[in-house]
C-alpha cells in the first residue's frame, strides 16, 4: 500500500493506494455511516457491504440528476444520519459525485470518503473534490468543490471492470501524462496496448504516479482559478461529443485531446510529431482520436459548456508533450477549428 494525499485550505484528503476496500469502515473513524453504492457493485460485492446501511443507485449516467440527490437526502433522514455521521461511496466516478454532493448539501455538509472502483474513477474522478450533477444532459452543471476526508483505490476491484471501461480509465491517466509529466508518458508508451493484462506492480505505479499528478495540481489551485484549469485538457471537446451520445466519457476525453492536440498544432504551439504521438498512443491502449463528420452537434453542446466565458472559451492547449497552457480562444476560432478537424478526419 502507498499513501499521499493532498491539503487545501479545507482541510486535507489521505488517498491510500493498493489498499483493501474493507478498510473504509475504519477510515470513516467510528462515526454512523451511510453508504451510496449502485446496484452493480451491490451485486458483486455483497461481503463487502453486508451489516452496513447501503443505499443502491441505478448504474449510469442518467440517474446523475438533482432528482437523486435529493431522494438520496430523503434516505439519509430515514436511517438517521446526523452532522456527526459519514457518508462513503463506494463505485464509479457517477456514484462518487453524486455521493460527494449529497454528503455536502445534508444538514449543510457532513463528511465523506470514496472508494472508487473504476480506472477512471481511481485515477482521476475521485480526486479533488469536484461533486455535481448533470442538468438537461450537459456536464455537471450542478455541483460545489468539497474535499472527500479520504480516498481508498482498491486495484481489485479492477478485475471485474469491463475492458471498455478500462480504456476509458486509461484516457484520463494519459491526460495527466500529456499536461504534466512527459516521464510518465515516455513509461505508458512502453506499456502494452491492453491496460487490462498490466502486472499489478505496473498498475499500481502508473495509478499511483496519475494520482500524484493531479493531488499536485488540486493543492496549488483547489477552485479552478488557474492550474486546475489544466485538467480540462480534451474535456471541453470531450463533454460535447459525449452529450452527442455516441462516446462514453473515456471515450470522448480521448477524442477531444486528438482534437486539443491538433488545433495546438495548428497554432503553432506543439509539433505534428508530437500531436502523432498522442494519437498512437491513444490508439495503442483502445481508445478513439477521430471526431465524428457532422460537426453541429459538437459547436452546439460547446455553446452550454461551463469553461466559455461570453465570446471566449478557457482552452487546454499542448506546448508540448508533459507541458500544457490555459489561453481564451474566441468561441468562433474554436468553431471554427472543430468544423475543419471534422471534415477532414
Amino acid at each position: 500500500m502507498k499513501t499521499t494525499g493532498y491539503a487545501t485550505p479545507a482541510g486535507r484528503c489521505e488517498i491510500h493506494v493498493n489498499a483493501p476496500a474493507a478498510g473504509f469502515g475504519s477510515l470513516a473513524a467510528g462515526r454512523k455511516t451511510a453508504v451510496v453504492t449502485d446496484t452493480t457493485i451491490r451485486r458483486l460485492y455483497p461481503r463487502l457491504l453486508a451489516g452496513r446501511d447501503v443505499v443502491a443507485l441505478p448504474p449510469g449516467e442518467r440517474g446523475k440528476t438533482l432528482a437523486t440527490v435529493e431522494a438520496l437526502c430523503a434516505k439519509f433522514l430515514k436511517l438517521g444520519l446526523d452532522r456527526s455521521s459519514f457518508v462513503v461511496g463506494i463505485g464509479g466516478g457517477v456514484v462518487c459525485d453524486i455521493a460527494g454532493l449529497a454528503a455536502s448539501v445534508f444538514m449543510r455538509g457532513v463528511p465523506f470518503g470514496f472508494v472508487p472502483t473504476t480506472l477512471l474513477a481511481q485515477a482521476d474522478a475521485a480526486i479533488g473534490g469536484k461533486n455535481g450533477v448533470n442538468l438537461d444532459r450537459y456536464k455537471n452543471v450542478v455541483g460545489l468543490f468539497n474535499q472527500p476526508r479520504f480516498v481508498l483505490v482498491d486495484l481489485d476491484f479492477l478485475k471485474t471492470l469491463p475492458a471498455r471501461e478500462f480504456r476509458c480509465g486509461a484516457a484520463e491517466i494519459i491526460k495527466h501524462a500529456s499536461i504534466a509529466s512527459p516521464s510518465l508518458f515516455e513509461t505508458l508508451e512502453k506499456l502494452p496496448g491492453e491496460w487490462a493484462s498490466l502486472k499489478r506492480r505496473d498498475l499500481e505505479a502508473v495509478v499511483l504516479r496519475s494520482i500524484e499528478i493531479k493531488a499536485g495540481i488540486i493543492e496549488a489551485d483547489e477552485k479552478e482559478a488557474g492550474e486546475r484549469r489544466k485538467l480540462n485538457f480534451g474535456h471541453t471537446l470531450g463533454h460535447a461529443l459525449e452529450r452527442v451520445g455516441r462516446f462514453r466519457h473515456g471515450e470522448a476525453v480521448s477524442v477531444g485531446m486528438a482534437m486539443a492536440a491538433a488545433i495546438s498544432e495548428a497554432r503553432g504551439l506543439v509539433s505534428g510529431q508530437e500531436v502523432g504521438r498522442l494519437k498512437r498512443l491513444l490508439g495503442r491502449a483502445g481508445l478513439p482520436v477521430r471526431p465524428p463528420s457532422d460537426p453541429g452537434p459538437i459547436v452546439e453542446a460547446m455553446r452550454k459548456d461551463k469553461k466559455r466565458r461570453g465570446r471566449d472559451v478557457h482552452f487546454v492547449l499542448l506546448s508540448g508533450l508533459g507541458r500544457a497552457e490555459v489561453r481564451e480562444i474566441p468561441f468562433r476560432d474554436l468553431e471554427e477549428h472543430v468544423r475543419d478537424l471534422c471534415q477532414h478526419r
